[in-house]
């Protein structure tokens, strides 16, 4: 559980500074600079083509900005490939679902504890001298609403049940923060409102930093939002504060807000 005295006294957990990224023309993220307490759910909004998804890339690692820098827990990590990045804790889920189709939900989480044990891949030669890994796996599927679900094919599931593999799978990976690229996307209001009773419950327990469309998801999640318009953060603070603010209004909230 996030410890608030603890976390109060704490320095950011993330803090990117000065970050550029240009393709050709364009400049997608524009000396952006933001910061990610521990145990603060940090959503970024803003409209399409703001950049989003281009500032998830390059905090987890994806992409590498042209230049400014990222610090992770204090450690400057810009130059670190995604996999050392997430060796670390800095963990993302992509804004298209990751899994592998073919796969049964137990063998999509359980490759993914191997991957972060370090462990080789024998689960694919005997899968039942694995229990402990296979224990691990159902206790992440049980968690997340997917435990009858074990044995079939990650493909044929629905998106929100997708979505929510996807999100047992990053927390195979142990994050020490969780970066969410629109987990609501695609999902019906049913699958989006169990999303969002599961990501209140991972938010009492890590920091996560949400990219999301859904303004009710958000309003109701967030400990602090930022607005991206055309690669700058416009507006950062409160969801009221934000709600609130004329800028933000006229930008991108527009009636909203209301």
């Amino acid at each position: 559980m996030v410890d608030p005295l603890a976390d109060s006294l704490a320095g950011p957990l993330l803090r990117v500074e000065n970050l550029v990224r240009r393709f050709g023309g364009i400049v997608a993220t524009d000396n952006l600079s933001l910061d990610v307490a521990p145990g603060e759910l940090h959503a970024i909004i803003g409209p399409n083509g703001a950049g989003k998804t281009t500032l998830i890339h390059q905090i987890s690692g994806l992409a590498q900005p042209d230049s400014g820098r990222i610090l992770f827990h204090g450690e400057d990590v810009t130059d670190l490939p995604m996999h050392e990045r997430a060796r670390r804790g800095l963990v993302r889920s992509f804004q298209i679902t990751s899994i592998l189709p073919r796969f049964s939900t137990l063998e999509n989480v359980a490759l993914a504890l191997q991957a972060h044990s370090g462990s080789s891949f024998r689960f694919f030669g005997n899968a039942a001298t694995e229990k402990p890994l296979n224990d691990a796996a159902m206790a992440l599927l049980a968690r997340f609403g997917l435990a009858a679900r074990a044995a079939v094919p990650a493909g044929l599931m629905s998106h929100g049940e997708k979505r929510q593999l996807e999100l047992a799978i990053a927390l195979a990976a142990q994050p020490k923060l969780l970066l969410l690229d629109e987990p609501l996307a695609g999902t019906s209001h049913d699958e989006s409102h169990r999303l969002i009773a599961t990501l209140q419950e991972l938010r009492r327990e890590l920091p996560i930093v949400l990219i999301e469309h859904d303004m009710d998801a958000v309003f109701a999640l967030a400990d602090r939002v930022s607005v991206l318009v055309y690669g700058r953060i416009i507006a950062s603070g409160s969801p009221q504060s934000v709600r609130d603010n004329a800028e933000v209004r006229a930008a991108y909230l527009g009636e909203e807000a209301a």
